[in-house]
């Protein structure tokens, strides 16, 4: 154990350095990663229409359910291998990120079969009207074939970074990303797909990425990984679930809240002046620039993870105490940023989406002021939920993530409607962000001053 804190810089390195280091690729592959959908918006907004923006809406919470499966595998992987390499045990920390490997696979081929074979019932409850279903249809049953990919993309790229190659993992994002966004263009304007281009653009820009993730384990980690590792085993699943948990929970709750939401804004838009379809595009394409500010807090927290973890494993309570202390930081100034932008700027944000009628825009610049008044603590959220999970707090981490989603946002946008219309919406964010980063730091304090 003493040998490998000697060598291993994540023990003796300058925090502040070591932050940039592993953050900064993290960011950009979060932010990459979620290029995918903002790409798809932006050119399915200016060549199909506001129907086609409702329709990824539509389709969004399967992302979000890839997501989350990746999120339980990858990070479960990532922090018991830190976390087991904290304590020298380096042939445990192999087998976790070989079992973690190849339940990623399998449970990528297996959401891509479900969702192929129950595409139509999956968009009614996911809240789709008639006039967006075609589109829906499109667009989900093509980027369906994508779903391996990007499941093994995004769970796999926890493993790289906890190999400490983050410069590979966000080439990995990025190389599909830009393959993604040269191809969109290509297939919507100039062999005139549609939405279907767009979908297929995805898919092959996911195909990309998720090759350069097999190549890395075959070539280029630096883990004493073997084929015989490679065999999953029950205790090693067992501690990937558990510490993967908290991640995947919140992406789950947050597809439970989108699938109310879109069903919401379906019924109370229909009652206003606005319509159905509306409220699904607008709300659709905010969903897709909130993720660019949660892809740098996320990001952070993910690039802070190898450092709590391994120095938590280590005893080397400092270091986690103060890595904590600066993500922090890092998370709230983002977030004041793009509060203001959120603020001053919602018509001209909105409007790179593509155009719409003046109730379109009266509906996303209240969305936008009032939705995500508390943008600027909500950063919050990400990096104490991740700090939980990195340390193998999984039971803490998982209450942080089900406070806001479930406990809070998802009962008030099924009340405050009933009493205000399709407002209540809107006044039901703001109050959960709020109520929720007040949880996250009462309960992160208590874990920080237990660490002597």
């Amino acid at each position: 154990m003493e040998e490998s804190v000697k060598v291993n810089p994540l023990a003796t390195e300058k925090v502040e350095r070591l932050i940039l280091k592993f953050s900064i690729p993290a960011i950009i592959s979060m932010l990459v990663s979620s290029l995918y959908n903002i790409v798809d918006q932006i050119f399915i907004g200016q060549g199909v229409g506001l129907l086609g923006n409702a329709a990824t809406n539509i389709a969004f919470p399967i992302t979000i359910i890839c997501t989350a499966t990746a999120l339980l595998l990858g990070i479960g992987s990532a922090s018991n291998f830190n976390l087991s390499s904290g304590a020298g045990e380096q042939e445990c920390a192999c087998r976790y990120a070989g079992t973690g490997l190849v339940m990623l696979m399998l449970c990528g081929v297996t959401i891509a079969v479900i969702v192929l074979l129950f595409l139509d019932p999956l968009l009614h409850v996911f809240g789709v009207t008639k006039d967006v279903l075609p589109y829906a249809q499109d667009y989900t049953g093509i980027t369906a074939f994508g779903i391996p990919f990007l499941i093994l993309t995004t769970g796999g790229n926890h493993l790289i970074r906890a190999d400490r190659s983050p410069t590979y993992s966000m080439t990995c994002m990025l190389t599909g990303a830009i393959i993604n966004t040269i191809l969109d263009p290509l297939f919507i304007f100039g062999f005139h797909w549609g939405i279907k281009g767009a979908a297929w653009a995805t898919v092959i820009g996911q195909i990309v990425s998720g090759c350069l993730v097999i190549v890395y384990f075959v070539r280029f980690k630096k883990m004493g990984l073997t084929v015989e590792m490679l065999k999953p085993r029950g205790m090693y699943i067992k501690g990937i679930l558990t510490l993967g948990m908290a991640s995947c929970i919140n992406q789950i709750a947050m597809a439970i809240v989108q699938i109310v939401l879109n069903n919401t804004l379906r019924y109370y838009g229909s009652l206003s002046v606005y319509g159905s379809d509306i409220p699904l595009a607008c709300v659709g394409v905010i969903a897709k620039v909130n993720m660019v500010f949660m892809a740098i807090c996320i990001g952070l927290a993910q690039g802070c993870q190898p450092i709590w973890g391994f120095n938590y494993g280590a005893g080397n309570y400092v270091r986690v105490r103060h890595t904590y202390k600066r993500s922090m930081q890092i998370a709230l100034a983002v977030g004041g940023i793009c509060f203001v932008c959120f603020q001053v700027f919602p018509r001209q944000i909105v409007s790179i989406f593509g155009n719409g009628s003046e109730e379109y825009f009266r509906f996303a610049e209240r969305y936008f002021r009032i939705y995500m008044f508390m943008t600027f603590v909500n950063g919050i959220h990400p990096v104490c939920s991740q700090f939980f999970t990195a340390i193998g707090k999984a039971t803490k981490g998982a209450v942080v993530s089900l406070t806001r989603q479930i406990l809070f946002l998802l009962p008030l946008i099924i009340i405050f409607p009933i009493f205000i219309g399709i407002d209540g919406v809107m006044y039901a964010g703001p109050i959960a962000d709020g109520t929720a980063a007040v949880v996250a730091i009462v309960l992160a304090r208590s874990e920080i001053k237990k660490m002597s």
